[in-house]
């Protein structure tokens, strides 16, 4: 009797934790469509806004409806949209590469915190200051180390995803419950393992928070990284279509970049969510 009791009390619970991580989800879906929704038309409102409130020459400044008419409307509108979109994919790539090249970093050097505090205290207030140090004025150094290449991104794009990232995961390690840190102790663990098996599950929180952020900054970084080093892409194609007077190219390209960021940003918030609910940390979100 009391194993029947027991097999349905464990039916229950796990029916009960799948609606769980299905209401977060809906509900995560929900609001990362509404702030999408309501992000995407408080841009288009600045943006026209801002062209009418400052009486922008129409020629230089396009509105919402000139970059509809340049990738939809317009003869030339399929290759316009397979220019726009081909670099749009180029620009991603590269942000996937300082986002990884970023978060592997933040990620290390965070649990190299965690195990050593004389290392945190020697390395943070560096890496505040090259914080602070603005990444224009560090590309030439930079160039001139990894020349115009691969790597170059990587470090570019890294450098804008580290900083914020190793503040949150650092911040996530650290606040970890100390009593069950005492008690691995206790028993004979090591820095690594009380890292391994309290600090790294109880900053998953701030581990998503960062992987979050990081997605705008990532793109951010692709397009510094081809505007100032590689070309290519979006930031590449920036000098060229202002050089040209392509300006309808130049507010479709940024229209078209920053909708993905949005979009990828809601991804990422939504799958942040779900998680979470599985793990049973949605109060933690």
């Amino acid at each position: 009797m009391s194993a029947a009791v027991s097999a349905t009390s464990i039916v229950s619970a796990s029916a009960t934790a799948r609606r769980r991580t299905r209401s977060a989800g809906l509900r995560a879906v929900g609001s990362g469509l509404m702030t999408f929704v309501l992000t995407l038309a408080a841009v288009l409102v600045l943006w026209a806004g801002s062209l009418w409130i400052f009486r922008v020459n129409p020629y230089v400044g396009k509105g919402p409806l000139d970059v509809w008419n340049y990738l939809f409307t317009v003869p030339a509108a399929e290759a316009n949209r397979a220019a726009v979109f081909g670099q749009l994919w180029v620009s991603l790539g590269h942000a996937a590469v300082g986002f990884v090249a970023g978060l592997v970093v933040a990620v290390l050097v965070a649990a190299l915190f965690q195990l050593s505090a004389g290392v945190e205290h020697a390395l943070m207030p560096l890496a505040m200051l090259l914080r602070s140090v603005p990444l224009i004025a560090m590309a030439p150094v930079i160039i001139l180390i990894f020349a115009r290449d691969f790597a170059t991104i990587a470090v570019l794009g890294g450098i804008v995803v580290l900083f914020p990232a190793l503040v949150t995961i650092a911040f996530g390690l650290k606040s970890a419950p100390a009593h069950m840190s005492d008690l691995v102790s206790v028993y004979g663990g090591s820095s690594w393992t009380v890292l391994r098996k309290v600090a790294l599950p109880s900053a998953l929180p701030s581990l998503l928070a960062a992987v979050r952020i990081s997605v705008p900054g990532a793109i951010t970084g692709a397009l510094l990284a081809e505007w100032l080093a590689v070309g290519g892409g979006i930031g590449g194609a920036f000098g060229g279509y202002i050089a040209a007077a392509q300006f309808s190219a130049l507010w479709s390209s940024v229209a078209v970049i920053t909708v993905a960021a949005l979009i990828l940003y809601n991804l990422v918030h939504i799958l942040e969510a779900v998680l979470l609910a599985r793990m049973g940390m949605s109060d933690r979100v």
